[in-house]
């Protein structure tokens, strides 16, 4: 008897970790919520980037677990997965990138209903990107930083399939939140992979914990979460009147969150790591989202609007 549907996907949401979505998603619709108000809501512009940023994950979260199989497969930690463990095969993982990829570039193509060919012709390099950074710690230590900006893109992508090219001229605020989200990300990424610094340094594997060791892997993290807050202060000038003190306060409160992450995990005690991994980062990205939906609610009411 074949498995039960809900098994089934299951297995694929398990696979791509589809609850970590949580982490570049919120800023993606921070983006698209400053440019709505500026500009205008659209249910077609919503549901087109949030299409979008689900099949791009997929796609780039299965060919992550395609191409590191084996690597998976030596790494205590990581020989649980899908692949390794034989939950799903390699052809059907293979089969399942090629539909997300498909998927990502048929949402794509749905900003024409909105007269923008913009994200359609980006599609399929920004794929590319996407997976490159499955290769990249096989040369070089700045592959945290491919990821980062790989998820930094989301927003400026957001703001691209509202705006099209006129993005062009409205670059501050989509940029600055992008490299807020690369050096966030980049951060938490270096954190959790403290976790693997010995086997990396075994199996030739390039990281910032490997290179670095994990007190130094712990202070760049904490300098690109500092880096981060720096990156998202100008936003609350950039964006005109549509926020205000609010916003100023949720910085503090990312701040906080933040420092509450890097005090989860030390040198000598990674065993809360899911916890400053997972929970920390998702209450920032969500929190700080929804503080700046309120303010655009606020000063704009756009959600009338279409």
């Amino acid at each position: 008897m074949p498995p039960p549907i809900r098994d089934i996907v299951s297995k694929y949401l398990g696979l791509i970790r589809f609850s970590h979505t949580l982490f570049a998603l919120p800023f993606a619709l921070s983006a698209a919520t400053i440019a709505w108000g500026r500009h205008g809501f659209s249910w077609v512009n919503l549901g087109g980037i949030l299409a979008c940023m689900v099949t791009a994950r997929s796609a780039a979260m299965a060919f992550n677990r395609l191409a590191d199989r084996d690597i998976d497969a030596q790494n205590p930690r990581t020989a649980g997965r899908h692949i390794p463990a034989g939950l799903l095969s390699v052809r059907a993982v293979s089969l399942f990138f090629w539909i997300s990829c498909a998927l990502f570039v048929a949402s794509s193509a749905v900003f024409l209903l909105e007269s923008n060919p913009v994200p359609l012709i980006f599609s399929i390099p920004l794929l590319v990107f996407l997976c490159g950074y499955s290769l990249a710690k096989r040369f070089t230590s700045l592959a945290h930083f491919w990821l980062g900006l790989a998820l930094g893109l989301a927003p400026l992508g957001a703001w691209i399939a509202i705006r099209g090219w006129a993005t062009l001229g409205e670059l501050p605020v989509p940029c600055f939140l992008g490299l807020a989200v690369m050096f966030w990300v980049a951060g938490f990424d270096i954190l959790y992979a403290t976790q693997d610094a010995d086997f990396d340094k075994k199996a030739g594997l390039h990281s910032v914990p490997a290179r670095l060791g994990v007190r130094g892997a712990l202070r760049l993290a904490r300098l690109c979460h500092a880096i981060m807050l720096a990156w998202l202060v100008p936003i609350h000038w950039l964006a005109g009147d549509l926020l205000g003190i609010p916003y100023l306060v949720a910085l503090g409160g990312v701040a906080a969150l933040l420092a509450i992450e890097h005090a989860l995990v030390r040198e000598d005690d990674l065993t809360r790591m899911n916890a400053a991994f997972f929970t920390m980062n998702a209450i920032v990205g969500i929190g700080l989202w929804l503080v700046i939906l309120e303010e655009v609610l606020r000063h704009t009411g756009w959600l009338a609007v279409g």
